[in-house]
């Protein structure tokens, strides 16, 4: 086990880094993410550390879908380097799940988020 663990707060702060063209807000602010799940080594077939997010757009239409999950991927990817002890491949330990199930609301935004867009 590593002493210097990924933990739910990494990933989440990387996520902050992750911004909607359109409203230029954090995918985070704008209550896209549903869940972050680690799944311990132990746990996993691999014997890696797997993370597990589940995600949604704003519409299920949203031209975005292929661009956010390169985001996301894109934001996590340093993970490895900054947490050398774990075992992480993050090409293949990094699952996102998109759902629209519940279907995103602007109630799901943060109130900061909603305040920056005027609601």
């Amino acid at each position: 086990m590593a002493e210097n663990m990924i933990t739910q707060t990494d990933i989440y702060q990387r996520l902050q880094t992750v911004i909607d063209p359109e409203t230029n807000l954090s995918i985070v602010a704008m209550g896209l993410i549903y869940d972050v799940k680690l799944i311990s080594p132990q746990k996993t077939e691999s014997g890696h550390l797997m993370i597990k997010i589940r995600y949604t757009l704003t519409t299920p239409g949203c031209p975005l879908a292929g661009s956010f999950q390169y985001m996301i991927r894109e934001a996590l990817a340093d993970l490895k380097n900054d947490f050398p002890g774990e075992v992480f491949q993050p090409d293949q330990d990094i699952v996102l799940e998109l759902t629209f199930d519940p279907p995103w609301t602007l109630d799901m935004m943060s109130a900061e988020a909603r305040a920056e867009l005027g609601f």
